[in-house]
């Protein structure tokens, strides 16, 4: 009798769990539905919100009607936009691959500033083209103000030493620092712009230099500085003046032996025929068609008549 009454109740427990148990999953269960119903809901209007968007920028007068939205227009949209990108850049490759054809030309400019220089400026300016001044030290208003207008006029101002005194500069090394930090820092207090650009007084190649010329390079290397010489003269170094036509010649007619184009003319008061020579030396260059004239920046490729050791 007693273990009947035992098993009774151990059903009736039983009974109870499982009737617990279902009322709890009855509760529980539309509970975590609930939750996950809600955050696709959350989702889905999230979505919602997003395409309404782009049907508001891409389908609202696509048509011409105002307010339709359509699928197709949408697609066509992004097609077109597409479409836009990829001319943009295939123009830009086409630029890129012409720009890589043509002759790099760039005329560079020893001494200055002079009596010269703002009519050498105004040729540029009247013919568009960029050029590069490699300068000496001079602290008169006229040279001031040349040093200026070379920079605000986009080309590109650079060093040639201090005192352009051969015996002075190539003395010692620490002379040959002392005059090119000199300029430097006398550039940058005039015109607000460090210069980074150097040419060696007679060139990296010069025989005047009492220190060998590796030394003067390494330091450059260490500071920064690029040195460039050139492989297209104009010839008017020389203490007589040349015609006209024979400067012309000189800087044109070598143009075909190479694509960089390194022109090395002066900038001093007794060139005049130099300044003259100008506007046909570029009218000529510019009537090949195939070269564009540079000023030189970090992305051009010296031209170095000795290289540095490795």
């Amino acid at each position: 009798m007693g273990e009947r009454s035992y098993d009774r109740r151990k059903r009736i427990r039983l009974l109870k769990k499982i009737i617990l148990g279902t009322i709890a999953a009855a509760i529980i269960i539309p509970i975590i539905t609930s939750i996950i119903l809600g955050v696709r809901v959350i989702s889905l209007q999230s979505k919602v919100r997003e395409l309404e968007e782009t049907l508001l920028i891409y389908g609202n007068g696509i048509d011409g009607t105002t307010g339709v939205y359509t699928t197709s227009n949408i697609v066509e949209a992004f097609i077109e936009e597409a479409q836009e990108v990829e001319q943009l850049a295939e123009n830009e490759q086409k630029q890129q691959n012409l720009d890589s054809q043509q002759k790099q030309i760039y005329l560079t400019f020893d001494d200055g500033p002079s009596q010269n220089t703002d009519e050498i400026l105004d040729i540029l300016k009247e013919y568009d083209v960029k050029a590069t001044f490699f300068v000496v030290g001079k602290t008169d208003e006229r040279s001031v103000k040349a040093y200026q207008r070379i920079v605000a006029e986009g080309h590109t101002l650079a060093m040639h030493s201090y005192s352009h005194k051969y015996d002075e500069i190539y003395e010692s090394k620490e002379s040959f620092v002392e005059d090119l930090t000199k300029l430097q820092e006398y550039l940058y207090q005039v015109t607000g712009i460090l210069p980074r650009f150097y040419r060696f007084p007679g060139g990296s190649s010069n025989t005047v230099s009492k220190v060998d010329i590796q030394e003067f390079i390494a330091y450059l290397n260490e500071n920064g500085i690029t040195y460039f010489d050139w492989n297209i003269a104009s010839g008017d170094a020389v203490s007589d003046p040349l015609s006209v036509e024979t400067i012309v010649e000189n800087c044109v007619t070598k143009l075909d032996s190479t694509n960089e184009c390194m022109i090395l003319m002066h900038d001093a008061t007794e060139k005049k025929t130099t300044v003259e020579a100008l506007p046909e030396i570029i009218q000529t260059i510019q009537d090949r068609g195939d070269a564009v004239f540079l000023p030189i920046t970090d992305e051009t490729k010296p031209v170095q008549h000795v290289t540095a050791k490795q």
